[in-house]
């Protein structure tokens, strides 16, 4: 799942979950949990979601461009775990989609400022992690190209009526 696709999956959510407000206003206050979350909610969306809320510079909203990631962000997030409300697994799952796909691969340009939590310069992008960046970029669009010629490609299956079922 692109981070494309987590996005509009965040959005649709947090619609549903503006719905649901709107529609208990009117119904008796009932006593809920303060952590409470949609049970299908991705944990890798939610913590997207709150890495985004709380370090807005690293974690840009789309359709802001993703910025390179200072190294060992994750230890530096870490840290800040209470905060977010969330788990260390779901940080390392949040950090790792986020750090997956075009967008953030083509911020990888050789030279450019890695940032850290705050939105401060912490290093740069090496030649070499920039033509690694450019060489995932090109293996995910070969491989995006290669499943939808296979979707294009599938043929429903005929089906097959059983003999006692058409027999008159």
């Amino acid at each position: 799942m692109g981070f494309e696709q987590l996005a509009g999956l965040r959005d649709r959510l947090r619609a549903e979950k503006e719905q649901a407000k709107t529609s208990s206003a009117m119904r008796p206050k009932q006593k809920s949990s303060p952590q409470a979350k949609p049970r299908d909610q991705d944990p890798a969306v939610e913590a997207i979601w709150r890495l985004q809320k709380h370090f807005p510079l690293a974690f840009p909203v789309n359709p802001a461009p993703k910025v390179p990631l200072k190294q060992g962000i994750f230890k530096d997030a870490e840290q800040h775990l209470e905060l977010l409300g969330i788990t260390s697994e779901q940080l390392k799952m949040g950090i790792a989609t986020w750090c997956r796909g075009t967008r953030y691969w083509a911020s990888l340009v050789e030279n450019a400022l890695r940032l850290d939590l705050r939105g401060q310069a912490a290093g740069t992008v090496t030649a070499a992690q920039a033509q690694y960046a450019k060489q995932q970029a090109s293996r995910q669009r070969s491989q995006d190209r290669r499943n939808r010629a296979k979707q294009k490609a599938r043929v429903p299956a005929p089906t097959v009526i059983p003999e006692e079922l058409t027999a008159d």
